[in-house]
């Protein structure tokens, strides 16, 4: 199954350059990297990135992350996959922009 990370264009940068991240800011504080499902990915994105342009979207193999990849209540109750290590560039399957169009997300071809 695929999960699906949502970064700023300096995050995935920074994954890029270094090989590993802890993450973006939320998932520094919360201690562990957030990740959604293909059925999380849009209200996700509506919700914590409204508006905002330049941002990728990463889809990973859920299976391949381990046991370090905890799925966990949030939302209305929803299990939503938290990872508990750094995230590696090597478990990146693809990376691709996700747009903007008038004022909303596009993921129109990416799910």
């Amino acid at each position: 199954m695929l999960i699906y990370k949502i970064f700023r264009a300096p995050e995935w940068a920074k994954l890029q350059s270094r090989g590993e991240t802890l993450g973006a800011p939320v998932d520094l504080a919360d201690g562990f990297v957030h990740f959604s499902t293909a059925d999380q990915v849009q209200e996700t994105a509506a919700r914590h990135f409204a508006g905002e342009g330049d941002l990728c979207l990463l889809a990973l193999e859920a299976d391949a992350l381990g046991e370090a990849l905890k799925w966990e209540p949030s939302r209305g109750g929803d299990l939503f996959p938290h990872l508990y290590r750094p995230l590696r560039l090597v478990d990146v399957l693809w990376q691709k922009p996700l747009p903007l169009k008038q004022g909303a997300h596009d993921f129109t071809g990416l799910l």
